[in-house]
């Protein structure tokens, strides 16, 4: 497998993961579970969306602030991306800090319903994005059958 295949596939599993945690954030909401579970699983689904896109950039961060960061400053400053999915990503940062590691933190249904939604749409422009932007990797043509 080459670099650029295992890059690929790298993204495309990290996109999985952003599926797989807004999955379970919907269920847990529709199951009534705490608020701060289901803000946890919407920001990460957003951060794995934002690791498949750095995938392809010359960039790496073990930090979230670092990789939030970085993709303010080269993707939203860019246009890339609306400026309000770049508040709903940060949004969403704070939001987990907040319920994360604050004792009593008060979370909002009306606003975890809204930060789901923006999730929805975070995931989708971004696989939309990598879909438009990054070049399938390539494949050798099958030898000419007679």
């Amino acid at each position: 497998m080459t670099d650029e295949e295992k890059r690929s596939a790298l993204a495309k599993h990290r996109l999985q993961q952003a599926e797989q945690s807004l999955d379970e954030a919907r269920y847990l909401l529709a199951g009534g579970k705490s608020l701060r579970s289901v803000v946890n699983r919407i920001y990460y689904g957003m951060f794995y969306a934002i690791l498949a896109l750095l995938i392809f950039e010359p960039y790496a961060s073990s930090k979230h602030t670092g990789v939030l960061a970085y993709f303010n400053r080269r993707f939203m400053k860019s246009g890339t991306f609306s400026e309000s999915l770049g508040r709903s990503l940060n949004r969403a940062f704070e939001m987990r800090q907040r319920s994360d590691y604050r004792e009593y933190a008060d979370l909002n249904p009306e606003d975890v319903d809204l930060l789901l939604e923006e999730g929805v749409q975070l995931v989708a422009e971004v696989r939309k994005y990598l879909e438009n932007h990054i070049p399938p990797p390539n494949k050798e043509n099958p030898p000419n059958q007679p």
